[in-house]
């Protein structure tokens, strides 16, 4: 599969303590090559912050084995959502994500270049991303896992195969 990841700039927000405050954080970009270039990622996709299946099963399962896909070798592991900044800090927050890094890609840019952008209209969520994960190694795509039934306004959530089980069974036979 020799499909590279676009190359995009994400709008990102960190923490910058010289700035005190309520809010010490910083807008800072992060492009493509800052996250892939000669690493070893996995990226997983999903339609929303804080929505069901997301926050209940596909973004705790990779925090819950975040060590166990260190350890067969992967460098990081991004949460990609259509969502802003402030929405992933917040949702990862909420749910006690320390290991898993959240990446907004709040215009779908990086989302278009993978051909995965979807309309979500009939639940009022305008463009999301369609749920899948991928491994990356410099900027190569080496294994994609989407979800069956790829629709725009998809009356179903499919969550069958870009969890982490089948992420770190691809790994374990990579």
């Amino acid at each position: 599969m020799s499909k590279t990841v676009p190359n995009v700039t994400f709008k990102t927000r960190v923490r910058d303590e010289s700035i005190g405050g309520d809010n010490p954080f910083k807008w800072q970009d992060v492009t493509t090559d800052d996250i892939f270039k000669g690493k070893s990622v996995v990226l997983f996709s999903l339609p929303g912050a804080f929505t069901p299946t997301c926050s209940s099963t596909h973004l705790p399962g990779y925090e819950e084995k975040y060590e166990e896909l260190k350890a067969l070798g992967v460098d990081e592991v991004y949460c990609l959502s259509v969502n802003d900044a402030f929405t992933m800090f917040q949702w990862s927050k909420n749910l006690g994500v320390s290991k898993v890094k959240m990446l907004p890609d709040g215009n779908g840019d990086f989302t278009r270049g993978m051909d995965m952008l979807v309309k979500k209209e009939n639940l009022g969520f305008g463009d999301r991303s369609w749920r899948y994960s991928m491994h990356v190694v410099d900027g190569e795509v080496k294994e994609l896992f989407a979800e069956d039934g790829k629709m725009d306004n998809c009356p179903e959530d499919p969550f069958e195969c870009s969890d982490v089980n089948t992420m770190m069974n691809y790994l374990k036979n990579a």
